[in-house]
């Protein structure tokens, strides 16, 4: 199956920024939906954002205006740009190949107050 790698993670300010990259393995991606989705303790996982093979996206609307993701299919590349950081958006960030079901290991993001 299909590999996928997070990074960019890390501890953030409120109203910082963190640039998340997730690359895929395979040959297929470019004829993959994939999603950023997030995981806060306690909390079940939930979408924060999508983008298709054709490069049509949608965002939770807790990430409208802060959020952009983004693909390099040459690149094999997902991109989560995160900016006005929030403490309420610390979370494991994971991102999925919806095409195959198939989940990375997942990224710490940290944003303190």
């Amino acid at each position: 199956q299909v590999q996928l790698v997070e990074s960019g993670g890390g501890l953030v300010q409120s109203g910082g920024s963190l640039r998340l990259s997730c690359a895929a393995s395979g040959s297929d991606f470019r004829f993959s939906t994939m999603g950023w989705y997030r995981q806060a303790p306690g909390k079940q996982r939930e979408r924060v954002a999508i983008i298709t093979s054709r490069g049509s996206i949608n965002y939770a609307d807790s990430v409208k205006g802060r959020f952009t993701i983004s693909r390099d299919n040459a690149k094999n590349t997902v991109y989560l740009q995160m900016n006005s950081l929030k403490p309420e958006d610390t979370a494991v960030y994971y991102c999925k190949d919806l095409k195959y079901d198939q989940w990375g290991q997942g990224t710490q993001v940290t944003v303190s107050s």
